[in-house]
């Protein structure tokens, strides 16, 4: 039996690519792949497009395991992928940890590469995105990043998600200093609740008051993404920061796919989600 594939056209504006080893997290007994499966190389992840019939991805380095060089590992893997095929675009891993300073100028180093068009960091790891908490070497580290970022004209992708060092209040500090020198994406669109009702009409603030601001509804909880599509159809603000993602593997497409596809808005603002968007954000890469 063939599997579904999508009837418009649709590129996907965040996932990830690399094999990790199983992890024993937590309190588990021993190690485990909670994705069940990777896309380990290039071939792997195109065949996964073409398996949903989606057009284009932008491909990161896949991550999850609390080991500060993984990561930056697959970095090769992604620059691999960008340079072998002209339906991917990329992001460089990097890191604000000072302990991290050499594997983030050997990243930055790449910056200006063949469609290497953002980069991506997490404070999963440790560190925190509020730049009112910086010491002086976190914050040489970060400039660095951000310096890199303005010269080529990089999406700076920031892992947000409820609680700790990653939530979404961590990051006003940041999008308000930053926000209108370098394009700040904010992945998973606060990943919970809390982060939703907070973000939904604090981001379309930001829009209008100029900041560059760039969003996907992956991990959005039940109502997240139908109250932000919506409110960007009432505020007439919007319509072009929000990009379609499937986060896969720690995501599902089908699942991000729907949230979009099965809201009650315009086809004009779908086809600005699953495509639009993401053309006028990276089409420069091609």
């Amino acid at each position: 039996m063939s599997s579904p594939k999508v009837t418009r056209r649709v590129i996907d504006g965040h996932s990830h690519i690399g094999a990790m080893e199983p992890w024993q997290f937590y309190d588990l007994k021993e190690p485990v792949t909670p994705t069940v499966y990777d896309f380990p190389d290039t071939a792997a992840y195109l065949k996964q497009l073409d398996s949903v019939g989606a057009e284009r991805g932008l491909v990161i380095p896949n991550y999850g395991i609390p080991v500060q060089s993984q990561p930056f590992s697959l970095n090769g893997v992604m620059l691999d992928a960008v340079t072998s095929s002209d339906r991917l675009a990329g992001a460089l891993w990097v890191s604000f940890l000072p302990q991290n300073k050499e594997m983030t100028m050997e990243s930055l180093a790449h910056a200006g590469e063949q469609r290497v068009v953002a980069l991506k960091t997490t404070f999963l790891l440790g560190g925190n995105p509020n730049p009112n908490e910086w010491d002086d070497e976190t914050r040489e580290v970060a400039n660095a990043c951000f310096d890199a970022a303005e010269e080529h004209d990089l999406v700076f992708h920031f892992h947000t998600s409820p609680g700790g060092a990653s939530d979404l209040n961590n990051f006003i500090p940041l999008i308000e200093q930053y926000g209108k020198r370098i394009k700040i994406y904010l992945v998973h669109f606060g990943g919970g609740v809390s982060g939703h009702i907070r973000l939904v009409p604090k981001f379309l603030d930001w829009v209008e008051e100029g900041y560059k601001v760039y969003a996907d509804t992956t991990w959005t909880v039940g109502f997240g993404t139908r109250w932000l599509l919506d409110e960007i159809e009432k505020r007439g603000v919007g319509e072009d920061r929000v990009i379609f993602a499937s986060d896969e593997p720690w995501s599902d497409f089908w699942g991000e796919y729907w949230k979009i596809e099965g809201a009650n808005v315009s086809e004009e603002l779908k086809n600005r989600v699953f495509y639009q968007n993401f053309e006028d954000l990276y089409g420069s890469a091609w």
